[in-house]
Formats: structure tokens, sequence, C-alpha cells
């Protein structure tokens, strides 16, 4: 699929590998205008007509139009060349996948990652094989410590040389900076693999990976669709979350959302979503630019709010745990993940996540068998 260029070629984007370079053009830029103004004043002491004044500035507006349009494309060229031409910022080709799913990890949760491992996410060879027969990518995301070849990156070294399951992201890892994390899993994703879908999820919640897959696949023809439950929650301030121990996150920006009591715009609940390709492409074209709010999930709305983006509420992504899902199964709606909202992911999921796979997966054939 290839993108229309007034999608992302007239995107700006503040990037420059070489940060003299642009200084060295600003510098140009006002001499530029400098010899413009001289030349007007020089004008006026010949008595030249406005007429020959209005053409040297009009040349000039020219120029700087032209140099403008091309920066802007050129800055933007290198990653939306990655998505059109299918290939790597290295040049060897992207694998062309259907979807990616980043399930986000952190250093002390091995065994949420063991219990995921044993319930819905194929491991070893057939984990190979689900990429290679049914495009279906999984990887657990995690960056990095603060502290260079730490007892935790040797860890997470030693865990994915036994199970190369783990998509490693230039990111400190940090507990308030799920933002930034998933701006660059999106953006290490897209560099990887050429996806139609890429999905984030947690290492708490349980996923129906056919299901997922045939949910995303209904969404294929739509070139811009951001899938998951979505909801608007209240913008919390501090002295809003000192009254609800429960809160893990306030919003130090809550007044850019207006008065007090006001909802934060509808996006999707981040245990569980996904976007497709176009979306997640922008995502990484505009990473500088993305602004970070206290929460994940609403960062992530916030930079697809004013974008002509599909927001679809789908909510088989966010069934309860049994008996909710278990009824839904049983009734022919199999749910494509579940989970508690009371403990935003699977209450204690290391011991109870087993029992929803037995109640509520798909069976182990339905990924396999699934039409996408």
């Amino acid at each position: 699929m290839f993108f229309s260029p007034p999608f992302f070629f007239r995107i700006w984007v503040p990037y420059e590998s070489n940060g003299q370079q642009l200084i060295s053009q600003r510098r140009r830029e006002q001499e530029e205008f400098q010899a413009v103004s001289e030349d007007s004043r020089a004008a006026k002491k010949v008595g030249l007509g406005k007429d020959v004044m209005d053409e040297v500035l009009k040349t000039h507006d020219a120029i700087q139009s032209s140099r403008s349009s091309h920066e802007m494309t050129s800055l933007g060229a290198s990653a939306a060349a990655t998505s059109v031409t299918g290939l790597s910022h290295e040049g060897a080709p992207r694998p062309k996948v259907f979807m990616v799913i980043g399930i986000n990890t952190a250093f002390s949760s091995r065994k949420r990652r063991d219990s995921v491992r044993e319930t819905w996410m194929p491991q070893g060879d057939k984990l190979v094989q689900l990429e290679r027969e049914k495009g279906i990518v999984i990887r657990f995301m995690i960056g990095h410590s603060a502290t260079s070849n730490s007892i935790l990156d040797r860890a997470i070294d030693s865990e994915d040389a036994q199970h190369q399951d783990f998509l490693r992201l230039e990111h400190v890892e940090g507990y308030h900076e799920l933002s930034a994390k998933t701006k660059i899993f999106f953006s290490t994703a897209v560099a990887k693999w050429d996806a139609e879908f890429y999905v984030k999820v947690d290492d708490d919640v349980h996923v129906n990976l056919g299901t997922l897959a045939a949910t995303l696949a209904r969404h294929r023809s739509k070139p811009r669709v951001y899938i998951g439950c979505m909801k608007s929650g209240p913008v919390l301030s501090q002295n809003s979350v000192s009254m609800f121990r429960s809160v893990k996150y306030h919003e130090p920006e809550y007044w850019k959302f207006g008065e007090g009591g006001n909802k934060y715009f509808r996006h999707a609940t981040g245990q569980i979503y996904a976007i497709s390709k176009d979306i997640a492409t922008y995502i990484s074209i505009n990473q500088p630019l993305l602004h970070k709010y206290a929460n994940e999930d609403v960062s992530l709305g916030s930079w697809l709010i004013g974008l002509e983006v599909e927001h679809i509420d789908d909510r088989n992504m966010c069934c309860g745990t049994p008996p909710d899902c278990e009824w839904k199964a049983q009734a022919g709606n199999v749910c494509v993940a579940s989970f508690d909202w009371s403990c935003s992911g699977i209450c204690k999921s290391v011991e109870k996540i087993k029992f929803v796979h037995e109640r509520c997966g798909e069976g182990e054939g339905a990924v396999w068998s699934a039409l996408f």
C-alpha cells in the first residue's frame, strides 16, 4: 500500500542529523533578508521604481518558498521512504507481515512474561512459523536500564537468548516513561517490519490471536484506523489524586483541558489497541513533535485527535475475566482481549491468566485456521 503524498510530505519535521546544518541555513536566510533590505534602501537612493523593487521581493519570496518546500520534503523523506519503498534505513528489505504485536513489559516482570508464554503466545519454532505462515510477529518490548550493561540488562540478554522473543528499544525504562516508550516502539517496529497493523498490549492481558487477526482484517481496506476500547476519563490534577489513593497518575497539564471536572478526549484504553500502517509511520516520522502527557493512552489519543483517522470502538477488546469472557465465548462471541478494569490488567495475572486462558481461550488451532 502506498501513501498519498498529501498525508506525509506536508508534515513539518524539525529533525536534522547535523544540527549545525540547520543553524547555518537559518544564518544564510538572515543574510539574504539583510541583503534584500540593503537592496531596497539602495534602490530608493538611486530612484528605482516600485515595480522593480516588487520584483526583487517576489524573487526573494519565491526562493524562500522553494527552500521551505524542499526542507519539509527532505526532512520527512527518510522515514517516509522506509514505508513507501519497503526498505529499512540500512536499505535491507523489511519483511511484509500482517501485524506486529508489542507486549509492553518491565525488567521485574519475568514471571508475567513466562505466564504469557505458557498461555496465548506461541514459543520457539511455532513463533517463527506464525510469522512465516500467518504474518503475525509477537515480541516483548523493553528498553534498557540507566546504567550501561547492568545486571538488569544482562538478565534480559540471557532471557532473550533462551526465547528469542524480545524487541529491544533505544529507551531508558522508567515507570513514568510509557508515553516515550510507545513512540519508540512504533518507530522501531516500523523500521523493522512492513506491517498492515501495529498492536500494543500489556503483559497482564489475555489475548486471542486468531480473533484479534480477524478483527483487524475487517478494517484492512481503511487507510488510517485506530482500534480499541474508546474511553474518556476525568482529567485529574494533583489535588484530585490526593482524594483517590487508587489513582496512579495525575495530569500536570490538567489546565490544558479546560475547567475542573473536564474529561479527556476519546481515546483507546492502554491495555490493548491497534493502529494501521499509515498512523504508525506518521508517529515514526514526527516523533520529536509529539507531546507526552502523564498517561500513555492519552498521549496516543492526542497525537491522533486532529488527524483524518477513524476511531473504532470495539468492546471485544476489553472483556472482563470470567465469567464475562466465558459467557461471551459460550455465546459464540469470542473476546479479543480480557482483563480486569479494577487492576488495569488481570488481577494477579501470573496466577490467574492460565484460568482465563482455559475458560476464554479460542483454542490453540484458531489462529492457524483464521482467514485474513
